[in-house]
């Protein structure tokens, strides 16, 4: 039996026989190891990344989503909103007065229909008469008359012992008390600042603020009266609850003052609702001159009523 010829000094173990690979250096290993551990964090990263640019246009998404939503729903509207309440009051206002000349537009509009129905049918139209118009306040009125202004009292105004805050500005009650003694005068139309003031109209003082069919009002409070204006001044003096409020006037510094414009006065058409939800008249009441009651004005909520108990 031969034995293969070795090399003189070196040693035949195992794996490492004639013919066996020579293992790799360390460094090589590392190197190696050092190779898929780099490659593996890069894969991590580039998932990371990949996931992070999706959450971000996801989001985008969403936000884009939400402006688009809020833009419709504030269309037409001031999407400014203020943080305080004061601008929100004014804010609110402001919509008001849009909402209040739209329905001022509609109700012409359904006022010139309504004629233009009239006449496609031959019918005429016509009005109750120059008294009621005047009455309902559907028409505007110019004529002589007389306006009244009262006023809070100023700030460095007297202040006698006793004396109250509520002494010191205009009450609801001021104005009922001027407002009736100009009816009471012959006052043939009349406006407490710049609306129209019917036999239906409502106002009412919250503070020294004055609420008028939705609009609010600070002080001085104006009241336009078209009438003969030496009648109308000297309602104002015989009435009770006027001197009462001229006696403060002195007192602590109230505003008061009468004027008598030389030219005509003009007060304006009423531009509010007139019909009746709560209230109704009883039959034979004389509503407005020639006007007579039939006892058929129930109220809307009364006909209700008589509908679901039948």
């Amino acid at each position: 039996m031969s034995v293969p010829e070795q090399h003189p000094g070196r040693r035949v173990h195992g794996a490492h026989a004639a013919g066996a690979p020579e293992p790799a250096e360390p460094s090589a290993r590392l190197h190696a190891a050092r190779a898929r551990a780099q490659h593996r964090l890069t894969r991590q990263r580039r998932g990371r990344a990949l996931r992070g640019t999706a959450s971000v246009a996801l989001v985008m998404a969403l936000a884009g989503a939400l402006f688009t939503a809020n833009a419709r729903l504030a269309g037409g509207t001031d999407t400014r909103q203020p943080q305080d309440l004061a601008g929100l009051q004014s804010n609110e206002d402001a919509r008001r007065e849009r909402l209040a000349e739209r329905v001022a537009a509609l109700r012409s509009e359904v006022d010139a229909l309504t004629r233009q129905q009239t006449d496609t049918v031959g019918l005429e139209w016509q009005s109750a008469g120059e008294a009621y118009d005047i009455a309902s306040g559907k028409v505007a009125v110019t004529g002589t008359g007389i306006t009244v202004s009262l006023d809070d009292a100023p700030a460095d105004g007297p202040r006698p012992a006793g004396t109250g805050p509520d002494d010191l500005v205009v009450h609801q009650q001021d104005l009922q008390a001027v407002i009736n003694a100009l009816w009471a005068g012959g006052a043939e139309a009349m406006a407490l600042m710049d609306q129209r003031v019917i036999s239906t109209s409502a106002f009412q003082c919250i503070g020294n603020v004055l609420s008028l069919q939705g609009r609010r009002y600070s002080p001085p409070y104006v009241v336009t009266a078209v009438g003969d204006p030496a009648e109308l001044v000297a309602a104002l003096d015989a009435d009770r609850a006027v001197r009462a409020y001229r006696s403060w006037v002195d007192v602590v510094g109230l505003g008061w003052s009468v004027t008598r414009p030389e030219e005509p006065l003009t007060v304006p058409a009423y531009d509010g609702s007139v019909d009746m939800r709560y209230a109704s008249v009883p039959a034979g009441t004389e509503v407005l001159p020639g006007l007579v009651a039939d006892g058929s004005t129930a109220t809307s909520a009364q006909a209700r009523q008589e509908d679901s108990e039948g």
